[in-house]
C-alpha cells in the first residue's frame, strides 16, 4: 500500500489496503466533534477523529479564547484524550470542518500527530490517504533528544 487513493476521500465504510481502517466511522466521529467546536471568534469548527491502535476510537474539537494565542486545535484536544484514556498510538486520523470537507492539519499539529503515531499513521487528507512522514518529513521526534 503506498498510502494514496485515486479520489479526495477514501470510501465512506471502507477499509484500506486490508487494514480494517472504517474510514466512515472515522469521519462520523469527526462532524460529531467538529459539532462541538467553542468557535465564539473565527466561526470555523474543526473537528477530528483517530483510530488507536487498541481499536478506540478518539475524537477532538477546536477550542478558542480570546487571548487567540491559546487556542487549541482539535487534534491537541484529541491528543489529550488519547492520553487520559490510557495513552496508545494513532492507527488512522481524519479532520473536517464544519461543513464535513476534508481538511489538512497545521503544521503544530502534524507535530503532535507525529509523535502520537504508530508506525505508518494513515492521514485522510483533501489530496487522498498520505502517510504521517509524507505529510511531515524529516520530522523531529523523541528520537532527536
Amino acid at each position: 500500500m503506498d498510502g494514496r487513493t485515486s479520489g479526495a476521500e477514501p470510501a465512506a465504510g471502507g477499509a484500506v489496503g486490508g487494514s480494517g481502517i472504517d474510514w466512515g466511522e472515522l469521519r462520523a466521529a469527526a462532524i460529531a466533534a467538529a459539532a462541538r467546536a467553542y468557535v465564539p471568534y473565527s466561526r470555523y469548527p474543526v473537528g477530528c477523529a483517530a483510530l488507536v491502535d487498541d481499536g478506540r476510537i478518539i475524537a477532538g474539537c477546536n477550542v478558542e479564547n480570546a487571548s487567540y494565542g491559546v487556542t487549541l486545535c482539535a487534534e491537541c484536544t484529541m491528543v489529550g484524550e488519547l492520553h487520559m484514556g490510557g495513552g496508545g498510538r494513532l492507527v488512522a486520523f481524519d479532520c473536517v470542518n464544519g461543513s464535513g470537507e476534508t481538511i489538512t492539519p497545521c503544521g503544530r499539529c502534524r507535530q503532535l500527530l507525529f509523535e502520537a503515531a504508530a508506525p505508518g499513521l494513515v492521514l485522510n487528507t483533501p489530496a487522498g490517504l498520505r502517510s504521517i512522514k509524507e505529510m511531515l518529513p524529516q520530522a523531529f521526534g523523541p528520537a532527536d533528544l
